[in-house]
């Protein structure tokens, strides 16, 4: 076993393709192909699954990617050290919902550095897909919020996926609205005033029930409607629709201007953004890092971030 051969598998484990690991190693498809049935026969297990879809990994292989990955980066920071190699190329990857304070603080992450390369990914996508990244270790670190109503079903996903539960912070419900929005300029707001505004959400796909809703009192029936899957668009819709949407009530003007303003929503409920991880897996010096910045960003927004 190599660090060669390892260092192949985390590129397929991270690009979910042989064909574009290849591509991005500078090898052959059938030479990549052929060192991983290598590797395979060395492990004695299965790592990933192969289908005419593509591949994934198996339970064999998300475990064993962890410890590849810290084999990998001790040994990078050896060579720096020791040998007058590079420095380590900084990598993190992070799956989140649809959060201006996780882009926030990756900005922050990356201007605080002074890493001549690296290679971040943030993923902005669907509560199930977090989870799923997570379990295969396509990204480090997901950030989702729990409430008292979809508490169970998550954390059900969650054990079940051997991901452990980080609180990050708790937050009052907050209408997010258009600066030009006829009730833009109240201090507090109910459902009921909203009642004629365009409702917007992030669809869910498969997932679509809502326990795994990205926006808290997903029950609430709203006249008008629109599902959206990403952020700009669902801000683009709230100023040109006069519509509403509910959330932590943290935005980052710096990252989204001024058009969009955050109204407290009357509401017993709280939101409880938390992130996850593999259980027992070590972060990379960088997703300890970003965590870091998630605290400050917070705390600078009038949270208390909470511990662990």
């Amino acid at each position: 076993m190599t660090l060669r051969q390892l260092r192949y598998f985390i590129e397929i484990a991270n690009r979910g393709s042989i064909t574009e690991a290849a591509r991005r190693l500078f090898v052959s498809q059938p030479s990549l192909s052929a060192a991983l049935r290598e590797l395979e026969a060395e492990a004695g297990v299965e790592l990933l699954l192969r289908s005419p879809r593509g591949i994934a990994l198996t339970d064999e292989g998300v475990e064993f990617l962890r410890y590849a990955r810290q084999v990998v980066e001790q040994a990078d920071l050896l060579e720096h050290r020791y040998a007058g190699g590079p420095a380590p190329r900084r990598m993190c990857s992070i799956s989140t919902q649809h959060y201006a304070f996780a882009v926030d603080a990756l900005v922050r992450l990356i201007r605080r550095g002074d890493a001549e390369e690296y290679e971040y990914t943030l993923r902005e996508t669907r509560t199930h897909e977090i989870i799923e990244d997570v379990r295969t270790l396509r990204s480090e670190i997901g950030i989702l919020y729990l409430d008292d109503f979809n508490r169970q079903v998550i954390e059900k996903f969650l054990r079940e996926s051997r991901l452990d539960v980080h609180p990050l912070f708790s937050a009052r419900p907050h209408v997010f609205l258009g600066v030009q929005h006829p009730l833009a300029d109240r201090s507090e707001l109910l459902l009921e005033d909203l009642a004629d505004s365009p409702y917007l959400s992030f669809e869910q796909g498969e997932y679509n029930s809502f326990h795994f809703s990205e926006e808290i009192l997903s029950t609430a029936r709203h006249k008008k409607s629109i599902r959206v899957s990403d952020r700009a668009t669902l801000f683009n819709l709230l100023v040109g629709l006069d519509g509403f949407t509910v959330s932590t009530g943290i935005l980052s003007p710096a990252l989204n201007g001024d058009r969009i303003v955050s109204i407290p929503l009357r509401s017993e409920e709280l939101i409880h953004v938390v992130w996850i991880a593999q259980r027992q897996a070590r972060l990379s010096r960088q997703a300890e890092a970003y965590v870091s910045e998630l605290r400050d960003v917070i705390r600078e927004n009038g949270y208390e971030p909470e511990e662990s």
